[in-house]
């Protein structure tokens, strides 16, 4: 069997992307946002490419892509003046949600240098994301209430390779990290696309038998863990397919191997360790700690990244407050690899994660209908921000408790401790 080139592998992603990630339907138009690593501008546009031609095949009426240099962001943090930092250009905001209320579909490329922002002030660093959250709040809003269909996938930018395999060449940096992709997104399997079908249909048979669970709070405990978190009335258990509200199912992330749903905002108590460094606006935190009392978090301590942390939480109310609780086990084919990918698009699928911020609306029984204050009321978390962190371990188990209190084994040394 001849081995497939790169660009084939490129297109066999491409429709992947197309097919199970968007879902694009005909008809419709199909914005990609994505940024580039300094030195290699537009080092993505052959996926992009490839992506547009599957798009056109499968029936899409425009596509378009807006194309970012990410080193403008440090450039800027390094030279712009002090009291700069609330400018925001809004025509990509204007655009995409253009696109939104019209029913089109949004594609999310990362690939960013996850030490782009490390060194520089925390300060600066913070208002720049703060700016950035606060315009981009409406799409936020959009997204979380699966207002159309809707994907996040990664392509292998040079400075994310070299993080990730630092003793490589750049370019056989690159070319492993290519590999990986593939391998974790199924495209490396001879029929990439039933292979997702059936991914598909294994993680939703877990969401349902925890649907219909229906616990009051999960229990968490592993070294440095002890936490127990609440879910509320109604919560709802999502795993890799959802659908819109322009009525078309659709695949969020490539890779995913996680079932979620939302916690009450109201119930976490304990402290939680993370077990991957987080990389969260341009800084690597690493080896850190989170305690919660009612649900708010009340103390973080970091190795390093903690000034970045806490910047995080400060954000706004919801930032001190979690959004979304995900089970992974620690068995997953992104799990079994061995490394971290500095990314949380992989790394939260090679780990349960919880998420600090915003929970999506569709987490919950009729949640797209109601307004915050509602939403709130419900349990739900209102926030600029969604950050996921990982905190699953070989070492992690975690519990059910129903609502007359009984302990379920739900997780037992990282893996599934329950029979489907």
């Amino acid at each position: 069997m001849t081995k497939n080139t790169h660009q084939e592998m490129l297109a066999k992603y491409a429709e992947a992307i197309v097919k199970v990630g968007l879902n694009i339907r005909a008809g419709q138009r199909l914005i990609i946002t994505l940024g580039t690593t300094r030195g290699v501008p537009n080092q993505f546009a052959p996926l992009v490419r490839e992506i547009a031609k599957a798009a056109y095949d499968a029936g899409a009426k425009y596509v378009d892509a807006i194309f970012a240099d990410e080193e403008m962001l440090r450039l800027r943090a390094q030279h712009a003046p002090k009291d700069s930092f609330g400018e925001y250009s809004t025509w990509q905001i204007q655009g995409i949600m253009n696109m939104i209320e019209n029913g089109d579909a949004l594609l999310s490329i990362g690939g960013s240098n996850p030490d782009l922002l490390g060194g520089l002030d925390p300060d600066v660093v913070g208002k720049m994301q703060r700016t950035h959250l606060e315009n981009w709040g409406a799409v936020g809003e959009k997204v979380s209430a699966n207002a159309i269909n809707w994907c996040v996938v990664a392509a292998a930018g040079q400075e994310w390779a070299q993080k990730i395999f630092p003793d490589l060449a750049p370019e056989k940096a690159q070319e492993k990290l290519w590999k990986a992709i593939f391998e974790t997104t199924r495209i490396d399997q001879p029929d990439p696309i039933k292979a997702w079908e059936e991914h598909i249909k294994s993680l939703r048979v877990r969401a349902l038998y925890l649907q219909n669970k229906q616990y009051t709070a999960l229990h968490y405990k592993a070294p440095g863990t002890d936490l127990t978190l609440g879910l509320p009335n109604g919560h709802l258990w999502i795993s890799a397919q959802s659908m819109a509200q322009n009525g078309v199912a659709f695949t969020a992330n490539m890779p995913t191997e996680e079932v979620f749903t939302l916690p009450d905002r109201n119930r976490a108590d304990g402290v939680i360790s993370a077990t991957f460094p987080l990389s969260y606006g341009g800084t690597l935190i690493e080896d850190f700690q989170v305690t919660f009392e009612n649900g708010r978090i009340v103390k973080v301590t970091a190795k390093h990244g903690e000034a970045a942390l806490q910047k995080l939480i400060e954000m706004d109310e919801g930032s001190q407050r979690l959004g979304e609780v995900a089970l992974v086990p620690a068995s997953s084919p992104i799990g079994k690899r061995g490394h971290l990918f500095y990314n949380t698009l992989f790394d939260e699928n090679a780990s349960c994660h919880i998420a600090i911020g915003r929970a999506y609306r569709f987490t919950i029984a009729g949640g797209t209908e109601l307004d915050d204050q509602e939403f709130i009321a419900a349990g739900g978390n209102v926030s600029l921000n969604h950050v996921d962190f990982m905190v699953g371990s070989p070492q992690m188990d975690i519990d059910g408790i129903t609502k007359d209190g009984r302990h379920e084994p739900v997780m037992r040394q990282g893996e599934w401790a329950i029979d489907v």
